[in-house]
């Protein structure tokens, strides 16, 4: 019986080894990541600029009162999923995102966004508004550029129409900042 009773004691106290030991190698893990100054690169946890204001997702959203002391909200989200590519030269995986803003009225606004990688994580840039109530199909990253696909009015149609123009737009980020890029292939205009 009471070789029994030590052998039970013995695996607790093994099984409390082995816990402790895996959680220690976490956690030197976590803290050699940040002594290198590395933070995980999450698209859906960074700031943005939308419209002249600073957003910040939190797990791909964000929800703030319209003005102070108000009852209404303006919420942000990403919607679909973020292409990932290389957007600024540096060989790291960067993102492009949708993003929705609705401050509560009829007009759902799309965006097109990114997220540069750094050290300190994913940086977002500004948002470029693509529309209201369009339908978007996809965003994709190819040589450093974003390509956004999505259906729209055609011109004079009003709101309550479906939208059913297929346009691609296309993005670069230069400085830090996305901008409007010509169509690849497309000569520019000096």
């Amino acid at each position: 019986m009471q070789a029994r009773s030590m052998k039970k004691e013995f695996l607790v106290l093994l099984g409390a080894f082995v816990a402790i030991a895996a959680l220690a190698a976490v956690l030197m893990a976590f803290v050699g990541d940040a002594r290198r100054g590395m933070v995980p690169f999450d698209p859906t946890n960074a700031s943005y600029l939308v419209e002249g204001t600073v957003v910040t997702l939190v797990n791909g959203q964000a929800e703030v009162p319209a003005a102070p002391g108000s009852a209404s909200t303006v919420r942000t989200w990403i919607f679909g999923l973020p292409a990932m590519g290389d957007l600024n030269g540096d060989g790291t995986r960067d993102a492009a995102l949708l993003l929705v803003q609705n401050a509560g009225g009829s007009g759902t606004f799309y965006y097109a966004a990114a997220a540069l990688a750094t050290s300190a994580g994913a940086e977002g840039t500004n948002a470029i508004l693509l529309g209201d109530r369009i339908a978007p199909q996809n965003i994709s990253i190819a040589s450093g550029t974003i390509l956004v696909n999505y259906a729209d009015r055609n011109a004079g149609e009003p709101m309550t129409t479906q939208p059913s123009l297929g346009v691609s737009k296309y993005f670069t980020v230069v400085g830090g900042l996305l901008e409007a890029a010509p169509a690849p292939g497309t000569p520019s205009v000096k």
